[in-house]
């Protein structure tokens, strides 16, 4: 297992995004381990310490490898590639977007409402 940077300076936010992602998730899990099943426990307290903080080093060095095995980093670095041919939206095209559906949902929204009232009213009077 060799820790060289697999084709440095390429896919670099997409890899530096993904490390990160990985790290904080392996650190709240290591966390949440620590607080839920270890403090409970009788174990010294370099014994709760230490179980999880080696979780965590053990993650963060799975991510790092992850990272940069070649065909995961071939894949980030094709990915960041397709992500600046993508043609943005301006954002007054996402607020007027943005307003189309909120009005459509609320008037779908309101149109459900009287159906379901219109449905009650009719099979009170059948029922009753």
């Amino acid at each position: 297992m060799t820790f060289d940077i697999y084709k440095r300076g390429q896919g670099k936010y997409t890899r530096l995004g993904s490390a990160f992602a990985g790290a904080l998730i392996s650190g709240l899990g290591s966390y949440t381990l620590y607080n839920t099943q270890l403090r409970a426990t009788d174990l010294s307290l370099w014994a709760q310490a230490l179980v999880p903080v080696g979780l965590f080093v053990a993650l963060c060095v799975l991510v790092f490898w992850l990272v940069n095995k070649p065909s995961v980093a071939d894949f980030m670095i094709a990915a960041e590639g397709e992500m600046k041919k993508v043609s943005w939206s301006s954002r007054q095209e996402i607020t007027v977007s943005t307003i189309i559906v909120i009005v459509v949902v609320v008037v779908m929204a309101g149109l459900i409402g009287i159906t379901d009232v219109i449905f009650q009213v009719i099979f009170r009077t059948i029922l009753v």
